[in-house]
């Protein structure tokens, strides 16, 4: 069990999962502003072409890639598509990794386990050894049984695929049965292993952190939880998270809350004043009780993301920092 102290990569989806937000669209000049605060926050890679949607992403993920070649980018392709090689081909031509997903539920395509596992390393045995980063990435990993999970991630890894991610696609999942799955491919595996949470439950920032804890090397992250159905790990939440736990993501706190309101304004999804880390009731306090010692009271300094505490209602007010 890893207790802190080492590095986490946080791959940002904002512009991949957030786009399966419904009534959410981002025009070229919006990514262009979410890219940007992305890299001048320190997010190590974002996540910029979904598999649905191959194409289109990668016609505007050039002209992202051209104004922000500090950011890592990548993207994913549908491993059971007939267009997966050409859209690898074209995939690996635009950004720094590539995953290659293939569905572990038997109700998708193809339906049986040896056709999923040939029809995988079918897709990445041709670009073993060559110099380009990919993946493979497993939807429903956390409803399919742990050792066809293994199975099939070590195939994938003698196929030649450089990092493997693990989905809780409908977000079921909690942490232990988190933990428990990520650790064996840890143990197993020597190539990183990322996970991708969902909140369906409300415990996308708890599975993400108990990965991380099992040995995970990355976290699929968005700001504010935007994403499908109830969104997906916060990117606020999570950094903060690691951090008060020991972990290095490189990622500028202070610089959290203005990401978090710009993807709320160009999104259109309304932020809840209750959400963890960037709401506006985190430091609002309602009994001056508190203030004596706020630190009983909060799980980490306003300071640290640019807050100030306030008693409700405007009555009373105390700096951010040591109290009397």
């Amino acid at each position: 069990m890893n207790n802190g102290q080492g590095a986490v990569i946080l791959r940002d989806s904002t512009l991949r999962e957030g786009l399966d937000t419904p009534a959410v669209s981002f025009s070229l000049a919006a990514r262009r502003r979410i890219v940007a605060a992305l890299a001048a926050a320190g997010v190590a890679e974002a996540e910029i072409v979904a598999p649905s949607r191959v194409g289109a992403d990668l016609h505007l993920a050039e002209q992202l890639v051209a104004a922000h070649r500090g950011l890592r980018t990548s993207g994913l392709v549908y491993g059971n598509r007939p267009e997966c090689p050409a859209e690898i081909e074209s995939a690996t031509r635009v950004l720094d990794h590539v995953d290659v997903l293939m569905p572990l539920s038997t109700q998708r395509a193809p339906h049986a386990v040896g056709e999923k596992i040939a029809l995988l390393v079918e897709r990445l045995t041709p670009w073993a050894g060559r110099r380009v980063d990919i993946g493979a990435g497993f939807p429903h990993a956390t409803q399919a049984p742990p050792d066809l999970v293994l199975e099939i991630a070590q195939r994938a890894v003698a196929a030649g695929a450089r990092r493997i991610t693990v989905y809780d696609t409908n977000g079921s999942a909690d942490p232990f049965s988190v933990q428990h799955l990520v650790s064996a491919l840890v143990a197993k595996l020597a190539v990183p292993v990322f996970f991708h949470a969902h909140n369906d439950f409300g415990l996308a920032t708890a599975n993400a952190f108990a990965a991380v804890r099992a040995g995970a090397t990355g976290l699929d992250v968005t700001a504010n939880g935007l994403g499908d159905r109830a969104g997906n790990a916060s990117l606020e939440q999570i950094t903060l998270l690691l951090q008060a736990r020991g972990w290095s993501t490189g990622v500028d706190v202070a610089a959290l809350p203005r990401l978090s309101r710009l993807v709320e304004r160009l999104s259109g999804v309304p932020l809840s004043k209750l959400a963890p880390v960037v709401g506006e009731y985190v430091f609002a306090h309602k009994s001056p009780s508190h203030l004596y010692v706020p630190t009983e009271f909060e799980a980490f300094a306003p300071e640290l993301i640019g807050r100030r505490r306030r008693i409700e209602g405007g009555t009373r007010s105390a700096p951010a920092g040591r109290q009397k």
